[in-house]
């Protein structure tokens, strides 16, 4: 059952609700933000000129170098006195992004976190241990206060210390693990190592959200905690955590909250819109968003949308599983290659765990590409690089020029369980 009416009313009606949000936030930008209400002229749109949501397509895109560049409240429509709480990025490729919460925003925040964690399985009668990293990270206050809204327990133990993650799993005996998918993986190693076999636990879901993974992933985690392991997906600038979540009951892409959220999806080249079911990056839009409204917001994130009724009873569009970032495009001998490419091609082969790493070098005026696969346990090496050589000379249009097999866990883990994929050495 749905958390709210509004997840399953009829598309027309979810229409005429976007369409008046739609309007409302332009308003609210407009009369607000200096920076949009200047985009905003420029492109010769006024709030009132928004009667249908086809309009959408008239408003101006917002990037992540508009949140660097009016940095840290130029994108604010509210006065600080009105703000109840700032997220933040890390700011590890630039300026950080500052975003801001008002009251109702708050409230906003904590229902559609509810939604989603309902749509994963998770009841009030359930204890969530969230790993997700506490402080300006929107990921795990983003956890914890939709999970408190709900009504459910709450462990908020945060990223890493994977034997005090395995042992309140163990004595507290968790119903749901929120983390990223390779830190499940980590913990589930770990606690292999130890002698646990998290299958004879409560545990029964993990929501992992935070990086993209692949079908084969998805399969070793439930394979290896014995759990039903669901995808989330958000990002700080339009709100945090439960934008979209994908439901238990199908696993058929996540649902976005489209009452509070307008997707598109348009050609990461040319901006243009693309048919339903057709990839490109998404793009999103707040529809109830006081403190901070953004307009068109480019994700960067590769997806597709379907409108198509899900067998949950959900009327919202689903968006597939990110397949990667427009910002991960590698360019290799002037070939466009994504690493989701190669991880979606290798990760079906027999014998191979759900872990890789790609080095690009550049020696004189040549690119090469170095790629690095861990075996599973009992798998003979020679017949894993076979295959996967074999594969990717097949399937893609630029080969490695060099592919090395790793003992299972073989390849360097992060503290927090996370396996850097791209090391670009030129």
């Amino acid at each position: 059952m749905p958390y709210q009416d509004v997840e399953a009313v009829s598309r027309d009606d979810l229409r005429g609700l976007q369409t008046d949000r739609l309007r409302e936030t332009v308003r609210n930008a407009y009369e607000n933000v200096p920076f949009y209400r200047e985009r905003l002229e420029e492109a010769d749109v006024a709030p009132d000129d928004i009667d249908s949501l086809d309009d959408i397509r008239e408003l101006p895109f917002t990037t992540k170098e508009d949140f660097r560049e009016e940095y840290p409240d130029g994108l604010f429509a509210v006065d600080h006195s009105d703000i109840e709480r700032i997220h933040a990025s890390s700011g590890t490729t630039g300026k950080s992004k500052i975003v801001a919460y008002t009251d109702k925003d708050m409230q906003v925040w904590r229902e559609v976190m509810a939604r989603s964690l309902v749509a994963a399985g998770v009841t009030p009668d359930d204890i969530v241990q969230n790993a997700y990293g506490y402080g300006l990270f929107t990921g795990g206050l983003g956890v914890q206060t939709g999970t408190e809204e709900l009504g459910a327990g709450i462990i908020p133990i945060g990223g890493g210390d994977t034997d005090r993650q395995i042992e309140f799993m163990q004595d507290l005996e968790s119903d749901a693990l929120t983390c990223t998918p390779s830190y499940a993986l980590y913990l589930a190693e770990t606690a292999r190592e130890q002698g646990v076999d998290v299958r004879e636990l409560p545990l029964e879901t993990v929501i992992i959200g935070a990086e993209p993974f692949t079908e084969p992933m998805r399969e070793e985690i439930e394979h290896e905690l014995g759990v039903t392991a669901v995808d989330i997906y958000g990002l700080s600038e339009i709100i945090g955590p439960g934008i979209a979540m994908e439901c238990a009951a199908a696993q058929d892409g996540l649902h976005i909250w489209e009452d509070r959220f307008l997707p598109e999806v348009v050609d990461p080249e040319t901006g243009e819109p693309v048919d339903d079911g057709e990839r490109g990056e998404l793009v999103l839009t707040t529809l109830s968003k006081d403190a901070l409204p953004v307009l068109r917001y480019r994700t960067g994130d590769i997806t597709s949308l379907t409108r198509e009724p899900c067998d949950c009873g959900r009327t919202h569009a689903r968006m597939e599983n990110v397949r990667g970032r427009t910002d991960d495009l590698l360019v290799v001998r002037g070939i466009n290659v994504y690493p989701s490419q190669i991880e979606s091609v290798v990760l079906d082969l027999e014998g191979v765990a759900p872990q890789y790493r790609i080095d690009i070098r550049r020696e004189g005026q040549l690119d090469t590409l170095e790629l690095t696969i861990e075996r599973r346990e009992n798998a003979d090496a020679e017949a894993v690089e076979r295959r996967v050589r074999e594969t990717l000379d097949s399937t893609l249009d630029v080969s490695p020029d060099d592919v090395k097999i790793a003992s299972p866990a073989g390849i360097e883990r992060q503290a927090t369980g996370k396996v850097q994929r791209v090391y670009d050495h030129r």
